[in-house]
């Protein structure tokens, strides 16, 4: 399920592809002379449970996109003043926006946190933010009272209007736009607490759905998908019994730390006896992480602009990059 269309194995193309693909080897060269700027200590604050990363995938990886992106934004900061000069418009700044899509585990707030650290030591960027949609989710409340606990993270479960909104405001180079804010600690939106984006150079977008389309109308009304206000999007990918292990590893591993805080939405897991407890993380994986993976998140990857597929061990071993 999770493999991108090559080639056969006499090298006669299989399909029509709007891909081009590297091996990790051949990515990795693509770095150039782009510098490090990153430190072990740096990536410790950085990463997140369960998702280690190395100085050397962000060398073979990351500082090669680092370096794509730099030239796309670049380019497109030049396209934007000819246009403006060809409206007569008064100057104004407008974000380079990057969606980051994937399963649940699969690393994404890794990815978006190691991409704004690198994009912010670029003379061109060094203003980048990052904001997750788990804000944008309805409330818990209104989640049961339309019985859609069990599909949260699904499209359905997010006010699309507000995030919509949100990003229209951020691209129209509006000052200090707010987002709400998500505690995965208490499972919810902190009700009254904001955060805000401020004419960043960049901004990354990083969730589950990103890159869900809205549903056509009939009457050819104008209505945007929230990915419509992206300039690159990546999706991170992995095989879904790797994604698994990765889950119950996660929830394991938090059994004995944020699990425990009283404050915790799932502190009625953390005393279970590690069967209970695996059992119980592989049921919920099972029951909403896994269908929404293949009726939301997965149907989207061929969206992407990048798609970063990861093995087994967290690195990224495949490089597929949108050319069409």
């Amino acid at each position: 399920m999770h493999r991108l269309i090559e080639k056969d194995a006499d090298d006669a193309p299989a399909a029509v592809s709007p891909y081009r693909y590297f091996t990790r080897r051949e990515w990795a060269e693509l770095r150039a002379d782009t510098p490090l700027t990153l430190t072990i200590d740096d990536l410790t604050k950085l990463q997140s449970m369960n998702d280690p990363i190395s100085l050397e995938e962000v060398v073979a990886i990351y500082l090669p996109l680092s370096r794509l992106l730099a030239l796309y934004v670049a380019a497109t900061q030049g396209l934007f003043k000819a246009t403006q000069r060809f409206l007569g418009a008064e100057d104004g700044k407008v974000p380079y926006i990057i969606g980051v899509a994937g399963s649940v585990a699969v690393g994404k707030s890794t990815s978006a946190r190691v991409l704004q650290a690198l994009l912010s030591r670029w003379p061109n960027t060094p203003k980048v933010q990052l904001v997750t949609t788990d804000g944008f989710l309805l409330p818990n409340a209104a989640l049961e009272r339309e019985g859609l606990m069990d599909k949260k993270g699904f499209p359905e479960s997010y006010d699309h209007s507000a995030l919509v909104r949100f990003l229209s405001e951020v691209k129209a180079g509006m000052a200090r736009v707010s987002a709400p804010v998500y505690s995965h600690l208490t499972y919810d939106v902190v009700e009254g607490e904001k955060i805000y984006v401020d004419r960043p150079d960049i901004l990354i977008v990083e969730g589950v759905n990103v890159l869900q389309p809205s549903r056509l109308t009939r009457d050819a009304r104008d209505v945007p998908f929230v990915s419509d206000f992206f300039d690159f999007s990546v999706y991170l990918d992995a095989e879904e019994s790797v994604l698994e292990r990765w889950y119950v590893d996660r929830f394991m591993r938090l059994r004995q730390t944020a699990f425990r805080d009283p404050k915790s939405y799932f502190r009625k897991y953390a005393d279970l006896s590690d069967a209970d407890a695996q059992a119980t993380a592989r049921d919920i994986w099972a029951r909403i992480n896994l269908r929404n993976l293949h009726e939301n998140i997965f149907p989207t990857r061929a969206r992407a602009s990048l798609v970063l597929t990861k093995g087994p061990n967290h690195s990224i071993e495949r490089v597929a990059l949108r050319k069409l």
